[in-house]
């Protein structure tokens, strides 16, 4: 199986983190922010990701660190477990409706890191939970995983929907990406012969 453990201890928060790209898309996070803890289950749910993560932050300061920082951990994961990707399909993308809102999402496990965000929200909470963390989250995880993301609201009225819909789009979008092509087997999908940064 494709996996990877790693830890992130700075001053302000320390995280371990377990990823198993081959999975059934069980989750086990505590990272003391309620909502974001519910997005990080999509992610596993809908990439069919095997994930435990345990984060301590600077809550008292406010959610952005730790959101932050798990998104960077994630994306690092991701890069090793991936290794040389060898065989995967390389290229992702989802067009997911939740309710009201609608999000498509595209990505290339390029090497080379690069968001486009087009996802506004409504409101700048959702609960307690500040709404621009959505992309602080996405932003780390892309530049640190290699990741060449795009992401793109089409529709929606409701922040949790809009929310939400992003995480499922992303994860349903990493799931095909990374799954093997039966048609390519060997080597990385790039005539370059790697994808590596």
């Amino acid at each position: 199986m494709r996996k990877a453990e790693l830890s992130r201890n700075t001053s302000e928060t320390q995280i371990s983190l377990s990823l198993a790209l081959d999975g059934s898309g069980r989750c086990d996070v505590a990272t003391g922010v309620g909502f974001f803890d519910h997005m990080l289950a999509q992610i596993a749910r809908h990439a069919l990701f095997d994930l435990t993560l345990r984060a301590k932050g600077d809550l008292h300061i406010d959610d952005h660190h730790t959101v932050e920082d798990c998104g960077i951990l994630l994306g690092r994961a991701l890069r090793e477990a991936l290794g040389d990707k060898a065989g995967i399909r390389r290229y992702g993308s989802c067009l997911l409706p939740m309710d009201e809102a609608l999000t498509r999402a595209a990505l290339d496990l390029s090497g080379r890191p690069f968001l486009v965000w087009s996802l506004p929200f409504p409101t700048q909470k959702i609960g307690s939970f500040d709404t621009e963390l959505v992309r602080e989250f996405f932003t780390g995880f892309a530049m640190n995983g290699g990741v060449t993301l795009h992401v793109e609201g089409l529709a929606g009225a409701n922040s949790h929907h809009i929310a939400e819909s992003a995480f499922k789009a992303v994860a349903r979008a990493l799931r095909e990406a990374v799954e093997p092509d039966p048609r390519a087997p060997a080597g990385p999908p790039s005539t370059k012969g790697t994808l590596s940064a």
